[in-house]
């Protein structure tokens, strides 16, 4: 594991302290609103258990979804009824963030009691990293101590991961520790050889993670839509495929750079792309998978999965390896159709037992969750943040961290 640097919940002493938890329960819902995935709850368990073995009164905060003002919809009142299962024991709930009810219901807390507080975006205050909300909250609850849990939301610098900071010291929670440090570890000090496979859509999203790979992988397998973007830049003809405009430049810099590591002969060995893929007029076709090589793609064509051939090139790859990082689904996976190559790729790395397996979050571990019944726990690090992992993979600060060591003056 990588080394971790801020301060945590087991380096002060907590006994009978009043704590305010940032957690993130940003949970994808069902059409009827109930939760359709726990994980980012459980993973949330150790940090609670430790702090309720502490005696402390906790209260938490989260976001949930993007609502535009007060929204029942977006409400925590059902996370906080999951919580409350997975843990055993009541949890309070309160519809508001602020003010005097919030007050009053933390004075009332007892010892070991857990209090959730309502959707923070509900206030437009949150995502504008407002220093006069942070300090409202702080108000309220009056903690002893703020724990930063949240890795999925430590890349944004909001009013309840960066401003809180500014008005109570601020702790690194387990799971916090636990994602920074896996995360850093397969980055910086990777058993060899390390195998990256990355999918998705943009490049724009992912090009400060492509050229830190190229630096530190021994292969990059790309895929998903961005690999026809690639494809387009090799020459190929890609057909109706959802292509990513004006990539030209940065997909020189890329082979430029990934030349400059392996020597031009080698590259297309060192950035392998697909060599067959599987077409469909549409990403929500039906019916009979039909596959094409690379060089076969109709004129109306869209390019949605990487083929049988290409699956068994990247398996093959994917066995030899001792880390394998993977952040983006190969194909358009919500169709189970095109999600074929993903899966096909998920169990190349789970028969590799001796390899370190780090999936990204986001899309990628929505995937391996919900794939074939699996629960994930085959792979050694399923990462809850999707954007905090790939910025923190890229070699970004993340504000959320960040802010942790600037309210102590750590170095």
């Amino acid at each position: 594991m990588g080394r971790f640097f801020k301060q945590t919940i087991h380096d002060v002493n907590l006994r009978g302290l009043t704590v305010l938890v940032r957690v993130d329960y940003n949970v994808p819902l069902t059409a009827t609103g109930g939760i359709a995935s726990d994980l980012r709850i459980r993973a949330s368990l150790p940090t609670l258990r430790y702090l309720l073995e502490q005696r402390c009164k906790i209260v938490l905060m989260s976001h949930l979804g993007r609502p535009k003002g007060v929204d029942p919809a977006y409400s925590l009142r059902p996370v906080a009824r999951r919580l409350a299962e997975l843990l055993g024991r009541p949890v309070q709930f309160i519809d508001s963030c602020v003010g005097d009810q919030l007050r009053q219901a933390v004075r009332h807390m007892a010892a070991g009691d857990i209090l959730i507080l309502e959707n923070l975006r509900f206030y437009d205050e949150e995502s504008r990293d407002d220093m006069v909300f942070a300090r409202a909250i702080v108000r309220a609850v009056r903690p002893d101590y703020f724990v930063q849990d949240g890795f999925a939301v430590v890349h944004r610098a909001h009013a309840s991961t960066h401003a809180i900071t500014l008005y109570v010291p601020g702790l690194a929670g387990d799971l916090l520790v636990h994602e920074y440090t896996a995360l850093t570890a397969a980055m910086s000090r990777p058993a060899r050889p390390l195998v990256a496979i990355i999918g998705g859509v943009k490049i724009a999203d992912k090009i400060a993670l492509i050229e830190r790979l190229i630096d530190k992988a021994d292969t990059i397998l790309i895929g998903g839509a961005m690999a026809n973007t690639f494809l387009a830049y090799r020459g190929y003809r890609m057909g109706h495929s959802t292509i990513e405009p004006d990539q030209e430049q940065v997909l020189a810099a890329i082979y430029r750079r990934a030349a400059d590591k392996v020597g031009e002969e080698r590259v297309d060995q060192f950035l392998r792309l697909p060599s067959d893929v599987a077409v469909a007029l549409s990403p929500e076709t039906s019916g009979d998978r039909h596959e094409v090589l690379v060089d076969g793609i109709g004129n109306d064509e869209m390019a949605l999965d990487i083929g049988v051939e290409t699956m068994a090139q990247f398996a093959s790859v994917i066995a030899s390896a001792k880390t394998v990082i993977w952040n983006g689904p190969l194909g358009y996976s919500t169709n189970s159709l095109f999600a074929r190559g993903s899966a096909r790729i998920a169990e190349a790395i789970v028969q590799n037992r001796g390899a370190t397996s780090i999936i990204g979050g986001g899309d990628t571990a929505e995937f391996v969750l919900g794939w074939d019944g699996h629960d994930g726990r085959q792979f050694s690090h399923i990462s809850t943040g999707g954007g905090a992992s790939l910025e923190l993979m890229s070699g970004k600060k993340l504000p959320g961290v960040e802010s942790l060591l600037d309210a102590h003056g750590l170095k």
